[in-house]
């Protein structure tokens, strides 16, 4: 099955899950797309599996709290940075909640956190101002960026460079390899006056990259030339919240929650509007993100929702 306007048209919550009492503020699907690990505010990680569209797991991380979850290569493993006692990014097993390392090194709140697609080496950003490249094999971090702002950070697909966003204004490009040598290119955007950047993430195809914000626009830039592609905007954000916005796997949509509990689909190559829909979310929705492998899509304020298209293939 392809996507297309009709199929995007066509999707409706198929199950929901209401296990958290706050919102949820991350989610991440396993590679495979079996998996999905989401946290909350109430320190809840709750794993799920998607072929059966079940919860198999509830972990609790009172003592450190949780935020910015993601799997590692294995559906088992997770990192994720810490809302309490410190700034330590936490690598934790799922089979036995058992922590596997720790890793100490940002002086303030972790606000990115990226896994290589293709390795164990991971970024971390923070409002200490640093980037920091680590790999799970080791509590030492393997490399230190000091920049003018507050960094996020992502990888490219074939995990060659990783690209920082800072202070809502600028976007770097490292090459891996030779981060040290600081970045190849620099592109100068605008610099936001309405919000502030809170989130990067490259297309499948590795051609664009998408910046989320703690306001009600959303923009895509080109990733070989920084030339601003489309702004995408009409979706309500009045609680200053950082609403994630995510790419279809074939780049083609952009998807966005908004405060209003709506999710909103925008066709990536024109910046029109395809649709918004409505799943019944009474809260604000933070969290969108479609199953790189499977026909669903996930929506998170409070609870949790399942989406799948509800026409049939022709």
């Amino acid at each position: 099955m392809k996507l297309n306007n009709a199929v995007i048209h066509s999707f409706k919550v198929a199950k929901v899950f209401r296990e958290n009492q706050e919102k949820s503020n991350s989610i991440d699907f396993s590679t495979s797309g079996e998996k999905l690990i989401s946290c909350s505010e109430d320190d809840q990680i709750v794993l799920y599996d998607c072929e059966k569209g079940t919860q198999t797991r509830t972990v609790n991380s009172k003592k450190y709290g949780v935020d910015h979850i993601r799997f590692t290569h294995s559906s088992m493993t997770a990192i994720h940075s810490s809302t309490k006692v410190d700034d330590t990014i936490r690598y934790l097993s799922l089979h036995d909640n058992k922590y596997l390392r720790y890793f100490p090194g940002h002086t303030k709140k972790v606000t990115s956190l990226n896994i290589s697609p293709i390795d164990d080496t991971f970024i971390s950003g923070s409002l200490d101002k640093t980037l920091r490249l680590w790999d799970l094999r080791s509590p030492n971090c393997q490399g230190v960026m000091h920049l003018q702002g507050k960094p996020i950070a992502a990888f490219d697909p074939e995990g060659l460079i990783f690209a920082a966003g800072v202070n809502s204004e600028s976007i770097k490009l490292y090459d891996l390899r030779s981060f040290d040598k600081g970045p190849f290119v620099t592109f100068m955007l605008n610099q936001e006056k309405e919000c502030e950047w809170t989130g990067l993430k490259f297309s499948k195809d590795g051609k664009t990259i998408l910046i989320s914000t703690n306001g009600s626009i959303i923009r895509l830039i080109d990733a070989f030339h920084g030339t601003p592609l489309q702004t995408f905007t009409g979706y309500s954000n009045n609680k200053g919240i950082p609403i994630e916005a995510s790419f279809s796997p074939d780049s083609q949509y952009i998807f966005s929650g908004s405060t209003d509990g709506r999710v909103h689909v925008w066709n990536a190559d024109s910046g029109f509007k395809v649709c918004v829909l409505n799943g019944d979310h009474q809260n604000p929705v933070q969290c969108v993100q479609f199953n790189p492998k499977y026909m669903m899509m996930v929506s998170a304020c409070t609870n949790l929702a399942f989406w799948l298209p509800s026409i049939e293939e022709e």
